[in-house]
């Protein structure tokens, strides 16, 4: 069942409410097919589509549409599950289903839908007969109780459910591609405001469903027409949602490329160096900068373009984190800084240049800018980059960077939530790498020891509750605390010495990982 598709993606609700919304689909598959999407009456047939056109927006039929595939490539593997059990009764009945659910698909879309492909036709056709023979198959199967001829005809059935998954995987595919084109093509050709918006928002959603739908966009073009719009000054009003919707296609290698060729970059940081545009155009201009160059991405070689404008953009993007009026826009701007700052090294000279430093470490205490885990691990982030550089240190201390990175390395999350737990592991272990990397200087380390920086580190160290049982956390603090001992030995008592800094610092580590805590 390779050929299903793997780029349905669902936002991660509560399983009683995705089971209601789901309940009608579902009941749907109970009616006759056959009768679905007809009117009772062929004097009311004009009328029927008029209702059914103004009763949904393309978008809101793309996601009943995706919902329904969902469904049935959820049912598919099911079947297949059901098969390895010889569970003939139920990959009966499920392929029954199936099958309701793949007319009833297939009516919904048309319904909508007026200028689909004949390639489109073909398939539907070939999917449908495919589905009836896989019906009338397994029919046969509970009409047989001969265990032999059950086992001889199951690879027979599992080739045809093989079969049927291609047919629907290689539908959805165009009927996707289709869609993609549609709003693309409306993107090209409308002056009008109201189209274009609402061809944007569908868009936006297509690409929230995942990266497969990302490459079919990036594929038909979409990259291009989006940025076709950004450098329409009539459209102005429209930059956020367009800049938005290129941030969600650029996440995939195929949109990269396509941002490249389009010149996007060039693009981007006339956006943001224009002091006319809004601080929302500014900002979603950073979250497309800060996509392209994620660390995380293993296709950034090619923005060559990015390193001729990167002075520019740098620049841009610090003035942004000055004047930010919102976490939100901080959060943005410093994610994009913190990315370029691993893109490429001559970033962090330029931030040290624009005085960067005192910027971030004077947001810091802003909670209407610097207000979640999200924020300061950006940021320190950006500080343990900038360490590398010698002429940091002296930037860190007149900015009381060193009461900062003490604050960081008590960084616990208050709600619970793993994404901000990670958040919170991730600003605990950058900022002992930014102490350990700094402590090289001996007026940075004096001030960490002033701080009370080894008690903490310390107890990191022996302590995984404190650092929410992270081995990266562990290591940085470990790191941290050796370099620190160099410059004030007496700082620590002497079964901390002989556990934590003279050993290699594999022992200590296996030695903390190993450790209960006490409680008494």
């Amino acid at each position: 069942l390779s050929s299903l598709p793997s780029s349905m993606h669902f936002m991660q609700v509560d399983s009683v409410q995705r089971w209601m919304e789901e309940l009608k689909l579902m009941a749907d598959c109970e009616c006759m097919c056959i009768l679905q999407s007809k009117p009772i009456s062929m004097e009311k047939e004009e009328e029927n589509e008029l209702l059914l056109s103004s009763q949904h927006s393309t978008c809101d039929n793309l996601q009943l549409l995706l919902k329904r595939a969902w469904i049935i490539s959820t049912e598919l593997s099911r079947i297949a599950q059901k098969l390895e059990k010889n569970r003939w009764q139920r990959v009966h009945s499920m392929t029954v289903r199936v099958n309701c659910h793949v007319r009833s698909m297939i009516n919904e879309y048309n319904s909508f839908c007026r200028n689909s492909s004949q390639e489109m036709h073909q398939f539907e056709k070939l999917l449908l007969d495919k589905c009836s023979e896989f019906t009338a198959f397994t029919e046969r199967c509970i009409q047989n109780e001969d265990e032999e001829m059950l086992q001889a005809m199951k690879s027979c059935i599992h080739e045809t459910l093989t079969t049927v998954a291609q047919y629907f995987g290689q539908l959805i595919e165009l009927v996707l591609t289709h869609e993609a084109q549609n709003l693309l093509r409306q993107l090209d050709l409308s002056d009008s405001m109201d189209i274009t918006e609402s061809a944007l928002s569908s868009l936006f959603s297509l690409a929230q469903e995942g990266a497969h739908l990302c490459r079919i966009i990036a594929k038909e073009g979409g990259v291009a027409a989006l940025f076709k719009i950004c450098r329409q000054d009539g459209f102005r009003c429209l930059y956020p949602q367009t800049l938005r919707t290129l941030a969600s296609i650029c996440c995939v290698e195929e949109g990269m490329h396509q941002l490249e060729k389009a010149g996007g970059i060039l693009c981007l940081a006339d956006i943001l160096t224009d002091t006319s545009h809004s601080e929302a155009t500014h900002a979603e201009a950073a979250a497309v900068i800060a996509q392209i160059t994620s660390p995380q991405l293993t296709f950034t070689q090619h923005l060559s373009s990015f390193l001729e404008n990167m002075e520019e953009i740098v620049t841009a993007l610090v003035k942004l984190c000055q004047e930010a009026s919102s976490g939100e826009v901080f959060l943005l701007a410093s994610a994009a800084l913190a990315n370029i700052t691993f893109f490429d090294t001559m970033a962090c000279e330029i931030l040290l240049q624009l005085n960067a430093m005192q910027i971030l470490l004077a947001a810091c205490s802003d909670r209407h800018k610097v207000d979640t885990p999200y924020s300061r691990d950006q940021v320190v982030t950006i500080l343990a980059n900038m360490s590398v550089l010698d002429q940091c240190a002296s930037e860190i201390i007149q900015g009381n960077g060193i009461q900062l990175l003490m604050e960081m390395l008590f960084e616990r999350s208050s709600s619970g939530n793993s994404s901000e737990a990670a958040a919170c592991e991730r600003v605990q272990q950058k900022s002992a790498v930014t102490l350990a990397r700094l402590s090289r200087d001996p007026e940075v380390a004096e001030a960490a020891v002033k701080l009370s920086c080894i008690p903490r580190l310390i107890k990191l160290c022996r302590s995984p509750t404190e650092r929410n049982n992270s081995d990266s956390v562990l290591v940085a603090c470990l790191a941290a605390l050796r370099r620190l001992a160099l410059t004030s030995p007496q700082g620590l008592e002497d079964a901390d010495f002989q556990q934590l800094v003279k050993p290699r610092l594999v022992d200590s580590f296996l030695l903390c990982t190993n450790m209960e805590e006490s409680f008494v």
